[in-house]
């Protein structure tokens, strides 16, 4: 009986993927954009999305939080031309509605320290006033299908049918994985059904295990999965945990992120700074007879990347690379 259920949620989940995907034409927007100071790049993004990693494993939320968070600000940035000043407010926002929605209410963050946990240079009042534009564009509730929602169906139906458990996947593996992959804007394009089973098919193929690679067939069969569309992002998954496994970057496991901050910078976040308010946030949607022109690598108002200004130890493996390496240049210049 779990297994006719957990297979009818599944299919229910795959009917409704669609509604929760980024424009794919936005997305290409922020693929193709160029340097400069109106527009949103993919490297702006994925530093964001890379500090809203951090900011996750920093305050203990769920990787469930993480991956809604991406979700809603891939879909906000695909739908509304959002200049780069405000991407910062934009990402933050995003975090803020995802752990509402998926933690428990003791758990949850101040606003306020949010705030200036991520350094970041706006007001209470500016981060309820565009979570409430985030919400209303996306017609956000409670609910959105992810990759993550099919990647714990997907590992709780190999459960149910695998006949050898003697090696089992790591759901708590496959989920660090799937992070990584989101740091990457061209995943975004992928449909969060695939995804998950492309990066269920690395698993099964690192632990060698035929009789769980029946099941990914079987997953593929039910939901009627082009072989050639599973195999491309296979490919690309393949080439990004490649990376991801190499001496540079750490495997995932089981470390919380340690922070280790100045004297200053502590002061910095709990002394009371005068913050002027952001401008009225324009709401405009994507032109595309507009200029190919795109933002700065980072904010137009000054404003700093939390990687770059934040002192951390940059040791833990939920830290991404460019920490690790910005850690290690300075130890040689030190």
């Amino acid at each position: 009986m779990d297994a006719v259920r957990l297979m009818k949620e599944l299919r229910v989940n795959y009917e409704q993927e669609a509604d929760f995907l980024p424009n794919g034409k936005g997305l290409n927007l922020i693929v193709s954009a160029q340097q400069s100071a109106d527009q949103i790049t993919a490297k702006c993004r994925n530093v964001k999305v890379e500090d809203l990693w951090s900011l996750t494993s920093f305050f203990g939320y769920s990787t469930q939080t993480f991956v809604l968070a991406v979700s809603l600000l891939d879909r906000f940035l695909a739908m509304t031309r959002v200049q780069p000043r405000y991407l910062s407010c934009v990402s933050l926002s995003c975090l803020h509605v995802a752990a509402r929605v998926t933690e428990e209410e003791c758990n949850l963050t101040p606003t306020d320290e949010l705030i200036r946990i991520g350094q970041c240079r706006f007001t209470v009042s500016d981060l309820c006033r565009m979570e409430k534009i985030v919400t209303e564009k996306l017609c956000f509730k409670s609910k959105a299908v992810t990759a993550l929602t099919f990647l714990q169906l997907y590992h709780q139906i190999t459960l149910t049918h695998a006949t050898y458990r003697n090696e089992t996947l790591s759901l708590e593996k496959l989920e660090a994985q799937l992070k990584a992959c989101l740091c990457q804007i061209s995943f975004s394009k992928a449909k969060p059904s695939v995804l998950a089973l492309a990066l269920l098919r690395q698993g099964m193929e690192s632990i060698r295990s035929e009789d769980m690679l029946e099941i990914a067939f079987h997953i593929q069969r039910h939901l009627k999965i082009p072989d050639a569309e599973l195999q491309q992002w296979s490919q690309r998954v393949a080439r990004c945990l490649l990376d991801y496994a190499s001496p540079k970057c750490s495997k995932p496991n089981h470390r919380k992120l340690q922070w280790i901050v100045s004297r200053r910078t502590a002061q910095n976040l709990h002394s009371h700074r005068s913050v002027p308010e952001l401008p009225t946030i324009p709401e405009d949607c994507w032109d595309e007879s507009e200029s190919d022109d795109s933002c700065e690598d980072l904010m137009s108002s000054g404003e700093e990347s939390l990687s770059s200004s934040l002192g951390s130890d940059a040791e833990g493996p939920f830290f991404p690379l460019h920490l690790r390496r910005q850690k290690h240049r300075q130890y040689l210049n030190a």
